[in-house]
């Protein structure tokens, strides 16, 4: 809490509140595989996610996506939701990834490897996914979980000619009562709890 009036005494536009994640075969890991230290328990990691969001929202700014906050609509991460809605993009240089709504293609990690592609005349793009109908329905539910926005119910079945209230009715009338969703006019949104377990709802 500290930290975060802190960070209000610069009064940011937005922020991105992460949790700690430990990467494998880093400092933190080999520390935590040692005993060094213990990560927080989920309860505390969940405490943590909605005292910072209620924290933040009480000053005023929005939670719009699970780590990301905005003082403003017009201060939401345009780069970031293009992600969450499928937004065709073209991205340049080494590593890059672009997508166009139904493909997704990276280029070399490599900067000599795309230099030497560039300089050959050839393509530096070193690999490709096409999405298939089902892994994109799957995409829109996870990042409609994840963001303010949630599922329009009623684009969802156009798009994919599923009918989520339909098939799954009992699930989301759980999570309802759980207080983890809301469906109203026609979009369902996740709840500031909900938020905290976004990756699990997803998973409907």
């Amino acid at each position: 809490m500290e930290t975060l009036g802190t960070a209000m005494t610069y009064s940011p536009e937005h922020l991105s509140c992460y949790e700690l994640t430990i990467e494998e075969n880093t400092p933190f890991a080999l520390k935590v595989q040692k005993g060094m230290f213990a990560l927080p328990d989920e309860e505390t990691q969940r405490e943590f996610f909605i005292r910072t969001s209620e924290f933040l929202e009480a000053r005023g700014y929005i939670h719009y996506e699970v780590s990301n906050f905005a003082r403003g609509e017009e201060y939401l991460s345009r780069h970031n939701q293009k992600y969450w809605d499928h937004t065709p993009y073209l991205g340049l240089g080494p590593s890059a990834h672009s997508f166009n709504g139904a493909r997704r293609w990276w280029n070399h990690r490599s900067v000599e490897k795309y230099i030497a592609a560039i300089a050959e005349g050839s393509s530096p793009i070193e690999s490709f996914e096409d999405l298939t109908p089902e892994q994109r329905m799957m995409e829109e539910i996870y990042f409609g979980m994840r963001t303010r926005k949630g599922i329009n119910l009623k684009r969802f079945r156009a798009e994919f000619q599923v009918d989520l209230e339909l098939e799954k009715g009992k699930t989301l009338s759980l999570l309802e009562q759980e207080g983890l969703i809301t469906i109203q006019k026609g979009v369902l949104s996740p709840t500031r709890t909900g938020l905290a377990v976004a990756d699990t709802l997803a998973l409907l």
